[in-house]
């Protein structure tokens, strides 16, 4: 059996990365994509970990031998996922997690409509906003400088502006995960994995109503409700006059 794509994309801020891995522990045969860039090294990050941080005449190299199963420039730094993740987990009998862009995920999407995608988004514009300041404020204690007051101001209002456009994108997703409370989101996501895992499989599993009670909300189709105060806060839609 061919391995089950999963694609997660989400604004950065969001809390993406802490609750992909504070899932990835918990989920058997799972194997983890980790994207090439060529950005430095933010704090502790480490080669092979976080990320394979390559020069971009390597990642350009790559590019013209066709290594990349999507790739992508984001604020002037390439990313990109290596189709060497999907043969592996191929051969070792695993399903595949994609931790991608929007852009990433589009490619992918169109060479293997089948993946299941996932969007993480923040609770609302002014939580992002708080939780980009404490990175920012960590990076800076790692780094032990101290950026000026209005170079912050601009590179928070940047990745704001980012996080607005990527938002946009959230109608050509599968399922749509609201990261408020950590532990939630992260019941959240394992039962959307185990739900679509079970499709995939044409099985049915004993917690099945339990798992759809969880992974269900979550469909796009689903969502609206909990969607409309977050695109509102984000200026996607106008609040009606009077409320």
């Amino acid at each position: 059996m061919k391995p089950l794509v999963f694609i997660i994309s989400a604004p950065s801020g969001s809390g993406k990365s802490t609750l992909v891995n504070r899932v990835r522990p918990d989920i058997p045969k799972l194997t983890f994509s980790v994207s090439y860039t060529t950005r430095p090294p933010r704090g502790s990050e480490r080669n092979g970990l976080e990320y394979y941080f390559v020069s971009r005449d390597e990642f350009e190299r790559m590019i013209s031998k066709d290594e990349f199963l999507e790739h992508a420039l984001v604020f002037g730094n390439y990313y990109g996922t290596a189709r060497r993740f999907l043969r592996e987990a191929e051969s070792r009998g695993t399903d595949l997690l994609l931790d991608i862009d929007v852009q990433g995920a589009e490619q992918v999407k169109k060479k293997l409509p089948e993946a299941v995608s996932i969007f993480i988004l923040p609770p609302s514009h002014d939580e992002l906003k708080r939780r980009l300041e404490r990175r920012t404020r960590a990076e800076e204690e790692l780094r032990q400088e101290k950026t000026p007051a209005d170079v912050l101001h601009a590179t928070i209002q940047k990745r704001l502006d980012g996080a607005r456009r990527e938002i946009e994108n959230y109608p050509k997703y599968d399922y749509i995960l609201v990261n408020d409370r950590l532990e939630d989101s992260i019941e959240h996501l394992e039962a959307i994995l185990a739900c679509e895992r079970s499709k995939h499989a044409g099985e049915r599993p004993a917690n099945e109503q339990q798992l759809k009670a969880l992974a269900d909300p979550c469909l796009q189709a689903n969502a609206h409700d909990k969607l409309r105060p977050i695109l509102e806060s984000f200026q996607l839609i106008r609040t009606p006059s009077g409320k």
